[in-house]
């Protein structure tokens, strides 16, 4: 197997409260719209903080029959429907009816060998909705009145398993957890795979909904929400602003196919980037706040230049994590100038979570769609309700996008536990060379 090949992006797709499709998502980042409001209903009024970015105007029917929607959770509702999208766009089409089953129709639905096609469902948490459906239907009306369905559709990895059975992949489909780093981490797990030649293509989709009177009382309760928004709900999330409270909650669905170079050259596909690098780390530190100096994620962010053969000097943008903690902002900008040295600060920021809001687990995959926008367009996006920067000499993309050349652009992902991950696109060009093997890190360069 060749450790050589590389990893393009051929296909994307994005459901999200700034849009149903990866294109409308983009547009509403692009242009600087918040995706926040207040959120309605009984089970909120109780809490303490009212505001989210809610997935709407989404229609179940378009995508799945009514059967097999009933059965499951509205994140495998909007993980399917990301997955569908993105492979139209690679060249595959979506079966007719609830599971093609397996068998050549199946196969036939997909542009490559349904073997050498993978599978990855990134997620924090997976379908707690599920979960908190059936314990309250345990306490009120005893054992009897738990779902079945819930052994079978209530795990993290189940929308794996069931676009598996969807597009006939009988390669590996599984989940990968790390919490709000889940959908970097997803891709980078898809990037080995390619490019260790076990896939030709693997499906990768970040889901997460936490929008929930349980997961946001513990938020807030942890005091990592921004609070007191209600009457302006599109200025909660302010990354890097003196007056950051904490992060904004999001629900949605994002996905991209990551496919070896050489097949979709073969085929005739468009290689929308190349998906160039990847690291991890953790931070070993605690519970839910980075280490104050950021040392796990600028471990992450050196080791995925290092793993694209790359330097500081030919990263053009940071798509950074910027939640609008004060903890993870501050750990984050010391973690970019640990790894990224004198160059760091004259790189231009942008922290989209200030349009999208927290996606969770999904938050990597839809700034890593963000991100190959970036790249294909030349825009910048800017970062909202950045108005007053609490850190000196920064290039932070503020008011409207800025125009300008990019050819690679960082995407950084960072969650509570510790999780660290970081990616590297690469603008698709023909000029690139086909191989590109990692530079192996020798224990004299480790810093």
């Amino acid at each position: 197997m060749s450790a050589s090949r590389r990893a393009v992006i051929t296909g994307v797709g994005a459901i999200t409260p700034s849009g149903l499709s990866a294109d409308a998502a983009w547009a509403a980042v692009r242009d600087g719209r918040s995706a926040i409001g207040v959120l309605e209903g009984d089970e909120f009024d109780p809490l303490a903080v009212h505001i989210g970015g809610r997935v709407r105007g989404f229609d179940v029917s378009s995508v799945l029959p009514t059967g097999l929607a009933r059965r499951l959770s509205p994140v495998q509702h909007w993980a399917i429907a990301a997955a569908d999208e993105a492979l139209a766009q690679a060249g595959a089409a979506p079966p007719g009816g609830e599971t093609p089953g397996a068998g050549a129709t199946a196969a036939a639905r997909l542009p490559w060998d349904p073997h050498r096609t993978a599978v990855i469902a990134a997620s924090g948490s997976g379908p707690v909705d599920a979960q908190q459906r059936s314990t309250r239907a345990l306490d009120a009306r005893g054992p009897r009145a738990v779902p079945i369905g819930l052994a079978v559709y209530g795990a993290p990895d189940a929308a794996a398993a069931l676009l598996s059975q969807r597009y006939g992949v009988t390669g590996p489909a599984q989940g990968v957890s790390a919490t709000c780093a889940s959908g970097a981490v997803g891709l980078g797990e898809a990037l080995r795979r390619v490019r260790h030649g076990y896939a030709d293509a693997v499906i990768v989709v970040g889901m997460e909904d936490c929008l929930n009177a349980v997961n946001l009382a513990s938020n807030a309760n942890l005091r990592s929400l921004a609070a007191g928004y209600e009457s302006d709900p599109t200025a909660a999330c302010r990354p890097f602003d003196r007056r950051r409270s904490g992060f904004v909650m999001s629900q949605g669905a994002a996905a991209l196919v990551v496919e070896s170079e050489e097949s979709a050259r073969d085929r005739g596909a468009t290689a929308l980037a190349e998906l160039a690098g990847f690291g991890a780390s953790s931070d070993a530190h605690h519970a839910t706040a980075p280490h104050p100096e950021g040392r796990g994620a600028a471990r992450a962010v050196r080791d995925c230049l290092e793993d694209a053969g790359t330097t500081p000097a030919d990263v053009d943008h940071v798509n950074a994590h910027g939640t609008g903690t004060p903890a993870g902002d501050a750990a984050e900008l010391l973690a970019l100038e640990a790894a990224l040295g004198e160059r760091a600060r004259r790189i231009p920021i942008t922290a989209t979570k200030s349009s999208t809001g927290h996606l969770l687990g999904a938050a990597g995959a839809l700034e890593a769609i963000v991100s190959i926008m970036t790249l294909r367009t030349g825009l910048l996006p800017p970062t909202l309700n950045l108005e007053d920067p609490e850190f000196d000499g920064w290039d932070f993309v503020t008011g409207a996008a800025r125009e300008r050349p990019v050819d690679a652009v960082l995407s950084t992902s960072f969650g509570f536990g510790g999780h660290n991950g970081a990616l590297l696109l690469r603008r698709a060009s023909e000029d690139t060379p086909t191989t590109t093997p990692p530079r192996r890190r020798s224990d004299d360069d480790r810093p």
